[in-house]
């Protein structure tokens, strides 16, 4: 890292401490169990794995949430704030332009009584901290796409697949339009249940799975196999949803009209009110701020909520100087059933430096 966005860092720092944060640390090396027992292998695909022969699996840490998370649920009070610093760790095979190792400077924000009014906090100091460089801001709202989902008429087990691949765009569309009757079921598997014994054959492919594990599983792929498509309707609203992107007042009135039709989603869009309402009066124009419903699905896996990401207006082709949102359900798990309010936000100093010209 050079001298200047070392600067840039402790600027960062400073402004987030003014604002009531601690200072926290997070060691480099994290144990690989608690993102894999959250993300599932997947992670493997964007973090540095390596095998310590006393710890086990261990991972360059990806990024700070999850430590500082289990941290606050192991002894911290509420409401609290904590501010870092230090470099992350991501795998970049389809992009070898994009650094592996960079800094990030965060400012999280746990507990409280107003979840919009903490959103807005984090958001407005987030942009304030940036003030004075050109930057375009994005928002959306995963909480709400995650409440159509719990909202369609279809089985608990295609809500719980559609939850899971939420960050996974691709799967997600691939599995809607299967559920919707779009596209057949994949033939291996078509193949297996049209056998008179497919247990056979299952259980002589399941590796280290139990005959107990692979019956269940069997079970569960004929009861979906039986059940009725998604309706159209329902994947059209989703659709909808999905496809947003216009002024978050637009959307907000965009998406009161569609939870007449899914009233699921009512209760998080009625959040989304709260939220703007919060952002307006701590200064925010919120008349022209971007909404999009699909933002924030390529992240890593825990924003639950408000999501936003700030971007140099003038260079498309960087990745967002600062990203955040709300990760309440990541509280919950490694809370161990505890959980609290959380939303907090990144920035990447060296980029914010390259940005304005310094680096």
């Amino acid at each position: 890292m050079t001298v200047k966005p070392t600067l840039e860092t402790n600027r960062l720092l400073t402004l987030f401490q003014e604002h009531g944060a601690q200072v926290v640390h997070a060691d480099i090396l994290q144990p690989a169990e608690t993102l894999l027992d959250l993300y599932g292998e997947d992670i493997r695909a964007r973090a540095y794995v390596t095998s310590d022969p006393l710890r086990g699996e261990m991972m360059l840490r990806p990024d700070f949430t999850v430590p500082v998370v289990q941290m606050h649920m192991d002894s911290g009070a509420d409401p609290a704030r904590y501010t870092y610093a230090g470099e992350v760790f991501r795998r970049q095979e389809h992009d070898p332009s994009r650094p592996i190792e960079y800094s990030q400077v965060g400012y999280e924000l746990f507990g409280g009584h107003d979840p919009a009014e903490a959103d807005a906090e984090v958001f407005t100091l987030i942009s304030e901290a940036l003030e004075g460089t050109p930057l375009r801001a994005a928002t959306g709202d995963i909480g709400i796409l995650m409440a159509a989902v719990r909202g369609l008429r279809t089985t608990d087990d295609r809500k719980s697949a559609l939850l899971r691949h939420i960050w996974r765009p691709r799967r997600f569309r691939a599995l809607l339009d299967r559920f919707g009757g779009k596209t057949p079921v994949p033939a291996t598997r078509a193949a297996l249940l049209a056998m008179d014994d497919p247990m056979a054959k299952a259980v002589g492919e399941a590796g280290l799975r139990s005959r107990a594990e692979v019956s269940v599983r069997i079970d569960a792929l004929r009861a979906d196999a039986k059940a009725p498509p998604v309706s159209a309707e329902e994947l059209d609203l989703l659709d909808t949803i999905l496809g947003l992107r216009e002024t978050a007042p637009m959307v907000l009135s965009i998406l009161r009209d569609i939870a007449l039709d899914l009233p699921a989603i009512d209760s998080a869009v009625s959040q989304m009110a709260r939220r703007l309402d919060a952002l307006s009066r701590h200064g925010v124009d919120v008349d022209s701020l971007e909404f999009e419903g699909s933002f924030g699905r390529t992240s890593l896996e825990y924003y639950d909520g408000f999501v936003f990401g700030l971007y140099a207006a003038d260079r498309p082709d960087l990745p967002p100087v600062a990203t955040g949102g709300r990760y309440d359900a990541l509280t919950a798990v490694l809370g161990r059933g505890r959980s609290v309010p959380a939303v907090g936000g990144v920035i990447r100093p060296g980029l914010l430096a390259e940005i304005r010209g310094q680096a």
